[in-house]
């Protein structure tokens, strides 16, 4: 059976993120796998440490994985650090760039077929948006491809601070009956491993089917 999934709006890390909490317990593990690869250009390092504080709290160590170009994601050592994690995180601002490191590598077939085995899997702004399919592109709101984990989704990460003319792009580009949701900072939406879904956090899950509101349900 699949594991928990978890689409964090951003602000990742931080006071009322309590569900990592409960994502730890789902993973049964005591140490996280974080793969800052979306800030490989924004000190990717301070992203580590931000995890290495906020899980200390929880009673959890920190593995950081740097992948952070595409030679990282095809390295044996790190393939191997994923089929062993119980639970992964991806974290960073770059969508795009995670998207270019990640996509048809060992490492990404090591975690995809690590979460099908029951691995808990976090993404947390442009790692929520990347394991979607299509992905919203952060330059504009259109869409583009997205790493296709799940789908058909598209997600808007940091929802209550995008703008509403962008919000109203995406939502007049997207596809016939293609979900949109839009996730607040500190707020998270999971997938249990039975397929159900549910909201977590500080904030709102909002969920639209060509540009109406509809509840969680509507989700594939």
């Amino acid at each position: 059976m699949r594991g928990t999934l978890a689409l964090v709006g951003s602000a990742e890390w931080q006071d009322g993120c309590d569900f990592d909490r409960d994502l730890l317990v789902a993973s049964g593990a005591d140490e996280v796998v974080v793969l800052p690869t979306g800030a490989a250009y924004e000190h990717p390092d301070r992203l580590v440490e931000a995890a290495e504080t906020w899980f200390t709290r929880l009673g959890a160590k920190v593995r950081p994985l740097m992948v952070l170009a595409r030679p990282d994601a095809s390295d044996p050592e790190n393939q191997a650090a994923i089929e062993q994690a119980r639970f992964v995180y991806l974290a960073g601002p770059s969508p795009l760039h995670l998207r270019s490191v990640l996509m048809h590598s060992p490492v990404w077939d090591a975690l995809v077929a690590a979460w099908e085995d029951g691995a808990t899997l976090a993404g947390a702004s442009a790692g929520a948006m990347v394991l979607c399919d299509p992905m919203v592109d952060p330059r504009g709101g259109a869409f583009t491809l997205g790493l296709g984990l799940v789908g058909p989704l598209a997600l808007i990460p940091h929802a209550d601070t995008w703008s509403e003319d962008k919000q109203h792009r995406t939502l007049q580009l997207a596809p016939a009956g293609l979900p949109v949701v839009g996730i607040d900072e500190r707020t998270a939406l999971v997938r249990e491993p039975d397929g159900a879904w549910r909201a977590a956090g500080t904030g709102t899950v909002t969920v639209w089917v060509d540009g109406v509101e509809r509840s969680l349900d509507a989700l594939p």
